[in-house]
């Protein structure tokens, strides 16, 4: 079952307006989630509208603009009528819209597991403790590697035994990304704190190659492929 919301095309700075009561959405679906720790599981996605990145790799530029204004009240209603315990909310980059942390506490009140798809590139001091949080970092074949905000690695939040933390996601796209994603690795000790998922841009990197440079690093780095494109390829919505 998918629901997508009919488009306008509005400016990235006039998404951002508004009040903070109403966010400006793309559509909202439900799928399987097809990346992090919780892959496989039935989910509903809320994809905001709008993104102040391009990276080269983009594969929702139909999320830049368009979409249309919805109150939070009408959002929750909406999830809740997909009747699922999971919820994903992505973009486009969602917290570059101010409404988007508010709507991620609303979401965890109303008792769903909640998931945070972020670009690394807007501040995530403000997402409720609550919400699982998967931030990418920018490799440099992105375009778009000037945009990490290294301070957000002091708001995620760090796992334990019982509790898997927050996760850091790399898209790879060349050897030189990959050696660049190996140094912050290292330098930032980002294993020793999260989960770390490298994910290969197909066009770039065979996926064979990139899980035999993960194995050789020797590091703790977990390989992932986007399971919803194995099954439904681009299709969006899906």
């Amino acid at each position: 079952m998918s629901e997508t919301i009919a488009a306008a095309t509005p400016a990235l700075d006039q998404l951002a307006g508004g009040t903070s009561r109403t966010l400006r959405i793309t559509e909202i679906f439900r799928s399987l989630q097809g990346e992090s720790d919780h892959i496989g599981w039935p989910t509903v996605f809320v994809r905001l509208t709008g993104c102040p990145l391009r990276c080269v790799y983009c594969d929702t530029a139909y999320a830049f603009t368009g979409g249309e204004r919805m109150s939070q009240d009408a959002i929750l209603s909406r999830v809740a009528e997909l009747g699922t315990r999971h919820v994903c909310v992505t973009g486009g980059e969602p917290l570059a819209q101010p409404g988007c942390p508010e709507l991620l506490r609303q979401l965890a009140d109303a008792g769903h597991v909640v998931s945070l798809e972020t670009s690394g590139a807007m501040d995530i001091a403000a997402v409720d403790p609550r919400v699982h949080v998967v931030m990418d970092l920018k490799t440099p074949s992105s375009g778009e590697v000037g945009r990490n905000r290294w301070e957000n690695l002091a708001h995620l939040k760090t796992g334990d035994k019982i509790k898997a933390g927050d996760e850091i996601k790399v898209v790879i796209g060349s050897r030189e990304d990959f050696d660049w994603a190996i140094d912050r690795v290292r330098e930032h000790d980002l294993t020793g704190r999260f989960t770390v998922l490298f994910s290969p841009v197909f066009e770039g990197v065979a996926p064979r190659t990139l899980a035999e440079w993960i194995l050789d690093s020797g590091l703790a780095i977990r390989f992932q492929m986007q399971l919803h494109k194995l099954i439904w390829g681009d299709e969006p919505g899906r």
